[in-house]
Parts: C-alpha cells; sequence; structure tokens
C-alpha cells in the first residue's frame, strides 16, 4: 500500500510539474512570437529569411519544452495523477517538492538569463543536459541541489563578470569555468551508481547541441548565441576555412 501510494503521489507531483512546464513554456513562446520569424518588409525591401530569424532557437527550445510538458501531462493524467492531483494527497507541499521545484526554475532560469548570452553555447547547453539528467534521473534531492549550483555557479560568475551586452564576447574565462563545472559535474554523474543512463549522459551531453549549433550556423544559416565562445568559434574557423573550401571547389 505504501509503495501505491508513493506513486499516487508522484504521478500527482508529476501533474503539477506539467501544468508548471506548460505554462513557464507557453510563456515564453507567447514572448517569442514578438520577434519576426519571417523577416520583415521595410520600402519594399524583404527582410531576413525565416531561417535567419533571431526566434528559430527560442521557438525551438520552448517549443520542445511545451511538448514535453504535454507528454508529461497526459501520462500523469492516463495514470491517475490527476485525480489524486486534486485531493489532499497531491496538493501538499513537503520539502522533496519544493525542492525539485526551486532546483529546476534555478537552472532552467539561470540558464537562459546568464549562460545562454554570455557563454559557448555547446558549453552551457551540455551543462544544463546534464544537470538536468544527473540531478532528476533518480529523484535524489542530494542531486537536484548539486545540479542547481553546478548552473548556478558559472552563470552567476558571467552575470557579474560580463554583465553589459558590450562584454559577452570579451575572454574566455566564463567559458573555461564552465567547462571545468561541466567536468567535474560529469565526473560525479560517472562516479555515482552507472545505469545505462549514467553512462549515457557524456555522449548525450556532448553530441547534442554540437549538431544542434552545427546544423543551426551551416545548415540553417541562424544566428548562433556568442559565435565567438570558447568551443563554437573553432568550429566555425575549422569549417570555414578548411571544410568549406573543400566542396566550393
Amino acid at each position: 500500500m505504501d509503495n501505491n501510494n508513493d506513486i499516487s503521489v508522484l504521478r500527482a507531483r508529476d501533474f503539477w510539474a506539467a501544468l508548471v512546464l506548460i505554462a513557464i513554456s507557453a510563456f515564453f513562446l507567447w514572448r517569442t512570437s514578438f520577434i519576426p520569424l519571417f523577416g520583415s518588409n521595410r520600402a519594399g525591401v524583404s527582410g531576413a529569411s525565416w531561417y535567419n530569424s533571431a526566434a528559430i532557437v527560442p521557438l525551438g527550445v520552448f517549443g520542445a519544452l511545451f511538448i514535453l510538458g504535454l507528454v508529461l501531462l497526459i501520462t500523469a493524467i492516463r495514470a491517475g495523477g490527476a485525480k489524486t492531483a486534486l485531493t489532499a494527497v497531491g496538493i501538499g507541499w513537503n520539502r522533496f517538492e519544493a525542492i525539485r521545484f526551486s532546483t529546476i526554475a534555478i537552472i532552467i532560469g539561470f540558464y537562459i538569463v546568464g549562460l545562454v548570452p554570455r557563454v559557448d553555447f555547446i558549453l552551457c547547453s551540455g551543462l544544463l543536459i546534464t544537470a538536468l539528467i544527473y540531478g532528476f534521473h533518480t529523484g535524489n534531492p542530494r542531486r537536484m541541489i548539486t545540479s542547481a549550483i553546478a548552473v548556478f555557479t558559472p552563470a552567476a560568475y558571467a552575470l557579474a563578470v560580463h554583465l553589459p551586452q558590450s562584454e559577452w564576447a570579451a575572454p574566455h574565462d566564463d567559458d573555461w569555468l564552465t567547462l571545468a563545472v561541466w567536468i567535474i559535474l560529469s565526473g560525479l554523474a560517472w562516479l555515482g551508481p552507472r545505469d545505462a543512463v549514467a553512462r549515457a549522459i557524456p555522449i548525450i551531453a556532448i553530441i547534442t547541441p554540437i549538431i544542434l549549433v552545427c546544423a543551426m550556423a551551416f545548415g540553417f544559416r541562424q544566428n548562433v548565441p556568442n559565435r565567438s565562445g570558447l568551443i563554437f568559434s573553432q568550429i566555425q574557423y575549422q569549417y570555414y576555412v578548411n571544410i568549406r573550401p573543400i566542396w566550393r571547389k
């Protein structure tokens, strides 16, 4: 009975978490809608094509979060989470639930506000993926707090040292700090209980942002955040100097 009750409470919390995730992603999708997607037309001259719009990245990120929230909501409802959530069992606010919501808010918030504009996109996205998988895969509160600290530390440093937009392309001290924190967090994930997910964390965290940023920059010609970042600047240099001339000949 205790096990069934724990599952019911978990599904109820998934229900509330899905609603929060849908609300947050819907808000940012609404804000992104103010950015022209298909370019503008000024004095009869058409603006940039849709794939060059600055709205592509946030639309993709928050669109994916919105879909994830819908999937989580449907799963919770099918498992009885909605019914339980509307009872005292699901509504109860405890320490574990507070930690989970607050750490998710810290990770997502500081990633968007502090890391994305100032830190290499591959580094900060890899750190985000590692933090989310490591922190919330097992539901361990200590891991959640560790992941939140891992994202907060370089983001707070970047905000404090490179707050003005004129300094976003400054020396890569915040990139190096993010890389160091990412390596440490990956080491913690690797040294812990190594199930299939734990073994896949480094691979997913490295390959996913590289594929995404290369597709945006070289496939869709999208404006990548912080093109002068530590890793992307090297990828961009190798692409235009060594790779692109091969097929242009």
